[in-house]
């Protein structure tokens, strides 16, 4: 077994109000917007702490919608020299969405995240980790030189296809109509950093009033022993691999998963070549090591959409 060498890293979605608008099913409960509020405010401050307390950069994806209504928090996140990715504006499923709705989102958050940070953002993650049939091609349109919403390898990063189909299966077909292999598309020039629902706080430990399968009640020791089982695995097997971690401050900020955080990050950090990185460092630590394929469809150059008028005016 050679050196080890293991990038870890916390993404932080700040769904806070806007996942009640656009993916929980709360945007018409005061209460969920209240729950809301709490995250934009006290859960991100108390990730912030979190954070200063281990030395680690992470990498906040925020939606448009909450870098608005909290710009005193966001900008905190910002001062402390975290990364700043995009998100949506209201947590919407773009896969529900026109391509000019997609399109608009995702300039006008562009552009709000370049004017707040001083600089474009690199990556983005998809709400709700839902993608549509163009939305690789948009962000490739933007720049966007990462993503963090598929999941074809769970600890290794990849260059995004895009335009992958498959045939569905209809029973008032005949069978020789859906017996036909998945057929791939074309390879991109943008990093997928893979993500993982069983590597996600939200699920197990958010209640959600409209979701059948919501908990919120779950002990945080039993996530926390799913998430060290997949560390120690991939420990085990791998000499390199990627540790990506997707929280929100809607779950991560209250006392009982803080803790298991500060559990996790002790016992992550008893391993040797661990290192504490942001998704961007991910991503060009994956682009210095592996050549773009030929023929792979590449992002635009970063900032060059700016040169255009914005959509939202």
């Amino acid at each position: 077994m050679g050196k080890k060498r293991v990038l870890v890293s916390y993404g932080v979605d700040i769904d806070a109000v806007a996942g009640w608008l656009g993916s929980y099913g709360g945007e018409d409960s005061t209460n969920d917007i209240s729950r809301g509020l709490w995250a934009g405010t006290i859960g991100v401050r108390r990730l912030l702490k979190l954070f200063e307390k281990y030395n680690i950069k992470a990498t906040w994806f925020i939606p448009g919608h909450s870098l608005e209504t909290f710009p005193e928090e966001c900008a905190m996140v910002r001062d402390a020299g975290h990364e700043i990715g995009l998100h949506g504006y209201s947590h919407e499923n773009p896969s529900d969405m026109t391509q000019e709705q997609q399109r608009d989102v995702l300039d006008k958050t562009y552009r709000l995240l370049t004017n707040f940070c001083g600089k474009p953002p690199r990556g983005t993650v998809a709400p709700w980790w839902e993608t549509s049939a163009e939305g690789t091609d948009l962000l490739l349109n933007y720049g966007i030189e990462y993503d963090h919403s598929m999941g074809h390898h769970d600890c290794q990063m990849y260059w995004l296809r895009t335009g992958d189909t498959w045939t569905k299966i209809d029973y008032n077909k005949k069978a020789k109509d859906w017996m036909k292999p998945l057929v791939k598309g074309q390879v991109t020039g943008l990093v997928e950093i893979p993500g993982s629902w069983y590597i996600d706080d939200l699920p197990p430990m958010m209640f959600i009033k409209n979701a059948p399968n919501s908990h919120g009640w779950t002990n945080p020791r039993d996530v926390e022993e799913i998430w060290k089982d997949h560390f120690d695995y991939f420990y085990r097997e791998y000499d390199e691999f990627i540790f990506p971690m997707t929280i929100h401050p809607d779950v991560s900020g209250r006392p009982h998963v803080l803790l298991m955080h500060e559990r996790i990050i002790e016992h992550i950090n008893k391993h040797e070549g661990v290192e504490w990185v942001t998704f961007e460092q991910m991503a060009d630590d994956f682009k210095r090591k592996n050549p773009v394929p030929a023929g792979a469809k590449m992002p635009a150059p970063r900032g060059a959409i700016l040169k255009t008028p914005p959509l939202n005016q």
